[in-house]
């Protein structure tokens, strides 16, 4: 039978305060049965290494999982090594600025370059074929033309974005929604009455069916909401990914529940009433932009079962570099290059911008739209958290098994023991060390400032500003052998002050006392022990035993 743990001493950094030894007292035994750990033989009814109990009772053998060959280092992962902890830790984390150039520069300056028109939609009530010829015959491949026998009709895809403006040419008039895309009210009918008045017509009149409010002149307030919003929803998700592997569904989603309704109340708030970006509809934006981070949320998380630390990278490609560009809030699908105008149909963004202009300014696609992509993530995004937590349990158990480790985890490894070692050797600079329960303690008396800091005009010494000592060195401690009256201080008062106590002789890590050689010659004088063979009394050695 193994022994118990109670009979094992412990530890105890605690000083005896009142100068007689102190005696632990028996260990109290345990009043449940010990644990077998290290027995002949296991208890009563347990199963034995190796096997199970099978439905029927009897005992099956287990296969034992077969034993993982050892991780093989290449030489430039030793080479790596060899770095200092802080500079391994800064280059594995070059990769995400690296990212940046790279994720900015094939798709924002890709993308923004040179935006050209193509295949723009242009909606012509009853047709006009002359006007089509010409224009395709001075811009080819830039419109196309759709005939509508009802002018009501054409202003309702007009305002919903269906097609960019709609042309009347019974009353040479143009209708343009400047609410919906900036861009394409500012460039479509200039380019329509150049081509007219180029085939004879008189330059048609211009008619607003949504202009944009003073406080949004150039329509980019929606881009840069769903851009906040966007960006919030996966760096809650992202965080929650590096730093919270074993947590449960339920927290990672509780989380992310809980930080989007604090994010769209910070962003609506700071461009609305704070910003004044945009003028009420608080409410419903404050639930159109949690559902929206939840969803992107959900997504993100689900990822980062896969992706690990580097879930930053396909974030920021799902939900920045490629969902700013084919939003739709810069340009318009018709004005940006592939994959980006396709891209229109699938990224959030493109939802997000619709869902915010038809909110504020009644413009756009109806919510249908956003309603069914902000569903198609989540649920995406629930689908991968169910399989990813599986998979994810699996690579960490078969690491643990195997003991592989990554570049990253052995980098974390010896920066946490350099900086052990740092803070050891600062403590040791200023006379203090640090045991194994965390506490502090003194190494020595004297010589403990550090040689860096002696002290100046400024700062001054360890004892004030006069960095000399003091004339009168160290005051001894003269105890009263009178045992009727309390042990007497210098001065004749019993409350002095108590002195530092001066180093051992022997050269021991306990300070000793300055009256030590004229209480050892009477043991009587030392309270709490009776005298030894030879005189001197019995008392433990110790920094605080005769206080």
């Amino acid at each position: 039978m193994s022994t118990p743990r109670n009979d094992v001493p412990r530890n105890n950094d605690l000083p005896d305060r009142d100068g007689g030894p102190r005696l632990n007292p028996a260990p109290k035994q345990r009043a449940t049965r010990p644990s077998t750990r290290g027995g002949s033989k296991p208890r009563r009814g347990a199963p034995v290494a190796g096997t199970r109990p099978n439905r029927a009772g009897s005992v099956a053998r287990v296969r034992q999982a077969p034993v993982p060959e050892p991780q093989r280092i290449s030489r430039y992962r030793r080479w790596f090594g060899t770095l200092h902890p802080s500079l391994q830790l800064i280059g594995l984390q070059l990769w995400m600025p690296l990212f940046f150039i790279v994720g900015f520069c094939l798709c924002y300056v890709f993308a923004f370059h040179a935006p050209h028109p193509h295949d723009v939609p242009v909606g012509v009530v009853g047709g006009d074929p002359t006007l089509s010829a010409a224009v395709q015959k001075a811009l080819p491949g830039e419109f196309v033309f759709r005939t509508y026998d009802s002018l009501a009709q054409a202003k309702r895809d007009v305002l919903a974005g269906t097609i960019a403006v709609a042309y009347d040419p019974s009353t040479n008039e143009v209708f343009k929604a400047t609410a919906h895309q900036f861009q394409v009210a500012s460039l479509v009918p200039v380019t329509l009455s150049t081509v007219l008045t180029g085939i004879g017509v008189a330059a048609p009149t211009v008619t607003e069916l949504a202009p944009l409010p003073a406080y949004d002149e150039y329509g980019t307030v929606s881009m840069y909401v769903m851009l906040a919003w966007c960006i919030g929803g996966y760096m809650v998700a992202m965080f929650i990914g590096i730093m919270g592997g074993p947590l449960r569904h339920r927290t990672r989603m509780a989380v992310i529940v809980v930080g989007g309704l604090v994010i769209s109340l910070i962003t609506n708030t700071l461009a609305g009433p704070v910003v004044g970006a945009i003028h009420g509809h608080w409410i419903e934006l404050v639930l159109i932009a949690w559902g929206w981070i939840v969803a992107i949320g959900l997504a993100v998380n689900g990822l980062s079962y896969f992706a690990g630390r580097f879930i930053a990278a396909p974030a920021m490609i799902c939900f920045v570099f490629l969902s700013m560009p084919s939003s739709g809030g810069a340009y318009p699908k018709w004005f940006m290059p592939e994959p980006f105008a396709w891209l229109n149909n699938v990224v959030v963004g493109s939802s997000m911008v619709d869902m915010i202009k038809h909110q504020i300014y009644g413009v756009g696609p109806s919510y249908a739209r956003g309603l069914i992509t902000m569903a198609c993530y989540a649920a995406a995004g629930l689908v991968l958290m169910y399989f990813g937590k599986m998979w994810w349990e699996h690579r960490r158990i078969r690491a643990i098994v195997s003991g592989r480790t990554t570049m990253f985890q052995d980098a974390q490894t010896a920066n946490r023991e350099f900086l052990g070692r740092q803070r050891d050797a600062e403590l040791e600079r200023h006379g203090l060390t640090s045991t194994e329960t965390g506490t502090l303690s003194v190494l020595r008396d004297d010589g403990w400032e550090d040689e860096r800091a002696n002290g100046d005009v400024f700062m001054g010494g360890r004892d004030g500003l006069e960095i000399e000592a003091t004339p009168t060195g160290r005051v001894p401690v003269v105890r009263n052998t009178d045992r009727s009256g309390p042990p007497q201080r210098p001065g004749g008062a019993a409350t002095a002050p108590r002195t530092r106590t001066g180093p051992r002789a022997d050269g021991s890590m306990t300070p000793g006392r300055a009256d030590a050689s004229a209480r050892s010659a009477d043991g009587a004088a030392r309270p709490g022990g009776a005298p030894r063979p030879d005189g001197s009394a019995e008392h433990p050695h110790g920094r605080h035993a005769d206080r």
